[in-house]
C-alpha cells in the first residue's frame, strides 16, 4: 500500500489500524499488541509522521453524542469556473465537516453536520445562495454502518 512514496509492511499496516481504533493508545500498549520494542513503535511513528502517512491525531465522537447530531452528504454541482470559489466559501463554513471534489455529475460533495434539522435546513439554504453554485442535492445520514 504506497502512499506519498512510502511502502508500508504489515506492521506498519497494523500499527496504522489499532491508532484508527483508538489513538490514545500508549506506545507500551501498541508495542504489546504488535509484539515488537516501544523503540521500535516510536521509529516507526517518526517515520509515518516525516513521510505524511500519519498527518495527525484526532477525537471520534462518542455513539450517543454522535447520534444526537445530524449529518449529510451534500452534491454540489458548480457553474463553469467556479469550482475554486466555490470550494473556498463552503471552507468557511465550521458546520462543513470535510470537502471532498469528485468526478460525474457533481463537482463537489460537502459532509455537513448539524445539531438539529433547523439548523441543517438553514445551512442547505446558504451553500445554495453562494455564488457559483448552480444545483445541489443532499442527503441525510440516518445511521453509520461501518466508519474507520
Amino acid at each position: 500500500m504506497p502512499q506519498s512514496g512510502v511502502t508500508l509492511d504489515d506492521v506498519d499496516d497494523r500499527l496504522l489500524t489499532l491508532l484508527r481504533d483508538d489513538a490514545r493508545q500508549t506506545i507500551a500498549q501498541l508495542a504489546k499488541e504488535l509484539g515488537i520494542s516501544r523503540g521500535q513503535i516510536y521509529a516507526r511513528l517518526a517515520r509515518l509522521e516525516e513521510a505524511h502517512v500519519v498527518a495527525g491525531y484526532t477525537v471520534r465522537l462518542g455513539s450517543a453524542f454522535a447520534a444526537s447530531r445530524v449529518r449529510a452528504h451534500m452534491m454540489i454541482k458548480t457553474l463553469p469556473r467556479y469550482h475554486r470559489e466555490v470550494e473556498q466559501a463552503l471552507a468557511q463554513f465550521s458546520l462543513v465537516q470535510a470537502i471532498h471534489a469528485i468526478s460525474g455529475e457533481y463537482d463537489i460533495i460537502a459532509m455537513l453536520e448539524t445539531e438539529d434539522g433547523a439548523q441543517l435546513n438553514e445551512l442547505i439554504d446558504e451553500i445554495g445562495l453562494l455564488d457559483g453554485v448552480e444545483r445541489t442535492t443532499t442527503s441525510v445520514i440516518l445511521a453509520t454502518k461501518v466508519e474507520r
